[in-house]
């Protein structure tokens, strides 16, 4: 089954063609960092890791580059308040950002390029613009002309009257048309700048991602991806410039869009308040149950983050690593590893992660009765390599288990001699007195479960 994808562009599901199937490049839109990064933040971030591990099974090379805005007006407001260089605010929560991805088991990008280093391509590709009269320089700034792009709104699928209607778009008296949008503005003592030929200045925030794009991938690269709150118009300015300055008819051949996370199925915004930091989620959740959770819906739809559905994942993947545990002597070593034919199918198909996860449940339950050493080793293989593509059932059973028992308040000697009192009293048939260390147990928060090899207790 080839790969298929909605592209955005098109507005359907496609086969996927790369340009050149020995070397596929995939872009995502990175943070701009200013501030630690929120849970609709990651929504992007883990989608499109599994969508670039999917490529990496697929084909012999991918480049996927992931920016970082390190140049922005929410930055320079942020380091004029507290007194310290942009560098100083950009490079702490770049580096926030990615132990928060790590954290969810998101792999690092082939190329992570900074807007900074780039700024000589920027110039260069305003340079370009203007001389092909698409740009215009007027009152210190540079602005691209929307008129003079006859596909603008292709990829949002509005005229632009439409599209500007409904969007923020600074109206300034120096502008030919409203929807002109800056690609140089100037700077003055307060804020960081570089010289340019129109004075002192620093970049538009469309701009940075065509010439890092055009630099680490090419002029016209196979897939383009974000939220598609991106979609206009950081995205459709992207276009529109590239196009025009690269002289080609596309920017991306594959545009794929994310649905919103949702808090009581209000959209998570910082106006509203209901955001939840993905620092303070992890500090209380573990990355596999957060990513299990970010997955559960397919991408393109919203999902609607609660605590309730973060214990739900959770349990989820207590009873699949319930199950690994219970066949942690079943050596797979000498298994190919394959993923499940049914579970690659349904990720070829535009990324369904819903029916991945089934069919992961599936195999679970399958390994969970099966009763022959072949079958079991075959299921146990096919899930755990199954699982790996989705970033998901990475630790060891045991380890898993260990990360949510929290034993620093607790007497663990004295837990497992009562454990063992109560193993004694069930083996010579003391049922009541097995019943009694139970329930003390129980009251002191400790659940047990007895399997074949012994009894294992964890913290409720």
């Amino acid at each position: 089954m080839t790969l298929r994808l909605h592209n955005s562009l098109s507005g359907r599901k496609e086969d996927f063609v790369p340009i050149d199937d020995q070397r596929v490049t995939m872009y995502l839109c990175g943070p701009t960092v200013y501030n630690y990064a929120h849970i609709g933040n990651a929504r992007p971030a883990v989608v499109f890791d599994v969508l670039n591990r999917l490529l990496r099974h697929l084909y012999p090379h991918v480049v996927f580059a992931r920016n970082i805005t390190d140049i922005d007006d929410k930055i320079n407001n942020r380091a004029l308040q507290e007194g310290v260089p942009i560098q100083d605010i950009s490079s702490q929560y770049a580096q926030a950002y990615n132990e928060d991805l790590k954290g969810l088991g998101v792999l690092p990008p082939d190329i992570e390029p900074y807007a900074t280093e780039h700024i000589d391509e920027m110039i260069e590709m305003i340079k370009t613009l203007v001389d092909q009269g698409h740009a215009y320089a007027a009152d210190g700034h540079v602005l691209f002309d929307v008129t003079s792009y006859a596909q603008y709104g292709q990829l949002s699928k509005c005229q632009v009257e439409e599209m500007l209607a409904g969007a923020r778009v600074e109206v300034a008296d120096y502008k030919k048309h409203p929807g002109d949008f800056v690609l140089w503005k100037p700077s003055d003592e307060t804020l960081p700048g570089w010289n340019s030929p129109w004075g002192r200045g620093r970049p538009g925030w469309h701009i940075e991602c065509s010439a890092m794009a055009r630099k680490h991938l090419g002029t016209v690269i196979d897939i383009h991806c974000g939220g598609k709150d991106l979609m206009f118009p950081h995205h459709e300015n992207e276009v529109a410039q590239s196009c025009c300055a690269n002289e080609t008819d596309r920017f991306a051949n594959y545009w794929v869009h994310n649905g919103f996370i949702t808090m009581s199925e209000q959209k998570m915004s910082k106006s509203l308040g209901n955001i939840e930091l993905i620092r303070e989620v992890l500090a209380e959740n573990q990355g596999e149950t957060i990513r299990w959770l970010l997955l559960s819906a397919h991408y393109r739809q919203s999902i609607d983050y609660s605590d309730a559905a973060l214990e739900q994942s959770k349990r989820t993947l207590d009873r699949i690593y319930a199950t690994l545990r219970d066949h942690a002597d079943i050596d797979i070593s000498h298994q190919a590893n394959t993923i499940d034919t049914e579970v690659l199918a349904a990720l070829k198909d535009d990324l369904n992660t819903p029916k991945v996860f089934a069919r992961i449940n599936e195999l679970a339950k399958d390994l969970a009765k099966a009763d022959s050493l072949e079958s079991r080793q075959q299921l146990k293989s096919a899930l755990i390599h199954s699982a790996a593509i989705l970033g998901v059932l990475q630790h060891e059973p045991k380890h898993w288990f260990e990360l949510h028992t929290d034993t620093t308040d607790l007497d663990v000697s004295r837990i497992e001699q009562m454990i063992t009192e109560r193993n004694a009293a069930r083996d010579s048939k003391d049922w009541a007195e097995s019943d009694r260390i139970r329930d003390e147990l129980s009251a002191m928060g400790i659940v047990l479960e007895d399997g074949a090899d012994g009894t294992r207790w964890s913290r409720s």
